[in-house]
């Protein structure tokens, strides 16, 4: 006879994908779940980065728990300490701390055959058994700094944007700021005003539309918190109108010129030199590197002391950076707003499953791959939000979790009606065949019309993004369909298959 677990569902971080995940088992009246948080709070990426002027590029009303609408923000785009404390509110709200295991590190989670369970272990070699397991782990958690020539010559400051020194001062000094994604856009308006002088080096110019950072008047806010309903209706004009914008990344040629040709009137009417105008102009389709938002970026490169560089970087130097055109740019400071290490393997725990399979060896040889981005073929009882392929370039992410823990919690209603100590394996058949048509949807989108990006993995394969729209993943994840997994049950350790499909109340 099998053994208990400790908890019916462990899930590994506490940011966005493991909240989404707890919220939604407190919500049906599952109790029995606890979260490995490595760090001493909650937050993931909104705890981690606290860089000047961090905040989300997606509307704080759809940035934001479906069940727990905020009618107090401050901003339409929220910063970085705003949304942390509404995370903090919401496990507070909803008695989530004390499922929280802190400081807790998941160095390796084993799924134990006989049992039919999971089995975590941390950092202290403390163990815990789950009946399932869910990684929250999402993809921003690894920053990615290149391999520049001399690296170590340079004695001045360095930090990547994610990591950022709090006790470095960098008012007077002189500054450069790598990259120009999502993270430099905010960082170089935000400290433009304090810096002697900075130092913008690009690669390649990013396509950047209105950001609206205007403050949420308390009118509208008391109206909110009188007719609820109203702020559900500005979420869902946000998420049709993002919706609208992705039609230009799967096909829709017009949507996609009609928002190139705002882009770059914005750039023109923001930017005063030509010169200058010309370097951020970007020579790809719009939508094939995540599109941008920011209302301060571009005027940035008005001010006297802000200097686009766009040759490339040859070698650090002791006392700045030398690029290909021979200049050597003497500097106090450098942050790398460099990205992450997103299309890569990038796990920080090791997972094992059936017969001792390492996911992240299978990861390294073939792609990162699962079915519907969450469930995996030889890895029974665990669910991956923000898995292979539930990205998005347009759209909430936050959305897509939610989606994925419709799916998950018909798996697991399913699950728990086949008795304690069985577990479900997804087919490789299924798997193979989902991944392969996912990939084929690739096709004529703008994420395959040249460019690169961190979208892809060194093989040259996208699996960071889904390649349709996030309505089409809500509907797919709607119902859940047994026939496409191996039920293992307890003691007699048989394969079985039921053909009824669940689908969400």
């Amino acid at each position: 006879m099998n053994s208990k677990p400790d908890v019916a569902v462990g899930i590994i971080g506490a940011g966005f994908a493991g909240l989404v995940a707890a919220l939604r088992l407190k919500k049906s009246g599952r109790n029995s779940f606890l979260i490995f948080e490595r760090a001493a709070e909650i937050g993931g990426t909104w705890r981690d980065n606290v860089y000047p002027g961090c905040a989300c590029d997606i509307a704080s009303p759809l940035y934001s728990f479906a069940d727990e609408p905020n009618p107090d923000w401050s901003r339409l785009y929220s910063n970085q300490p705003e949304i942390l404390a509404y995370l903090k509110e919401v496990v507070a709200k909803r008695g989530l701390n004390r499922h929280i295991r802190f400081n807790s590190d998941i160095v390796e989670a084993s799924f134990l055959q006989e049992q039919g369970y999971w089995q975590v272990t941390d950092r202290q070699g403390t163990t815990t058994t789950a009946g399932v397991l869910l990684l929250g782990l999402g993809p921003l958690n690894r920053p990615f700094i290149p391999d520049f020539k001399a690296f170590n010559d340079f004695r001045g400051t360095s930090f990547h944007s994610s990591q950022w020194d709090t006790t470095y001062n960098y008012k007077g000094k002189r500054v450069a700021v790598i990259g120009t994604g999502a993270s430099a856009i905010q960082i170089v308006p935000a400290i433009a005003p304090e810096v002697a002088q900075l130092t913008v080096l690009q690669r390649t110019p990013a396509w950047i539309t209105p950001r609206y950072y205007h403050a949420i008047s308390s009118l509208i806010q008391k109206t909110y918190h009188r007719f609820p309903f109203l702020q559900k209706v500005v979420r869902e004009f946000i998420y049709w109108s993002n919706e609208f914008i992705g039609l230009g990344f799967i096909g829709s040629k017009l949507v996609n010129k009609t928002i190139s040709r705002l882009s770059l009137r914005k750039l023109r009417k923001e930017v005063k030199d030509p010169d200058v105008r010309r370097k951020l102009t970007p020579d790809y389709t719009l939508g094939c590197k995540r599109i941008l938002r920011s209302d301060d970026y571009y005027p940035s490169f008005n001010r006297p002391h802000v200097k686009l560089v766009t040759d490339s970087i040859e070698r650090f130097t002791e006392r700045g950076i030398l690029t290909a055109d021979g200049t050597e740019h003497l500097l106090d400071a450098i942050i790398f707003a460099t990205g992450f290490v997103a299309a890569d393997i990038n796990l920080y725990t090791r997972i094992m499953g059936l017969q001792g399979r390492s996911l992240v060896d299978e990861w390294q040889q073939n792609g990162a791959e699962a079915f519907m981005g969450t469930t995996i073929s030889g890895y029974p009882n665990l669910g991956f939000l923000l898995g292979p392929n539930t990205g998005l370039g347009h759209n909430s992410v936050v959305h897509m979790m939610e989606s994925q823990m419709n799916y998950l919690m018909l798996y697991l209603e399913y699950l728990e009606s086949r008795g304690s100590g069985s577990f479900l394996d997804v087919k490789p058949v299924v798997q193979d065949a989902y991944n392969r048509r996912l990939q084929k949807q690739f096709k004529g989108t703008v994420w395959t019309s040249g460019c690169k990006s961190w979208y892809f993995n060194k093989e040259g394969k996208n699996t960071t993004l889904y390649p349709r729209l996030p309505s089409t993943f809500r509907k797919k994840t709607r119902s859940f369909n047994p026939a496409h997994y191996q039920l293992h049950l307890p003691s007699i350790h048989s394969s079985s298959t039921h053909p009824a499909v669940f689908t969400s109340r």
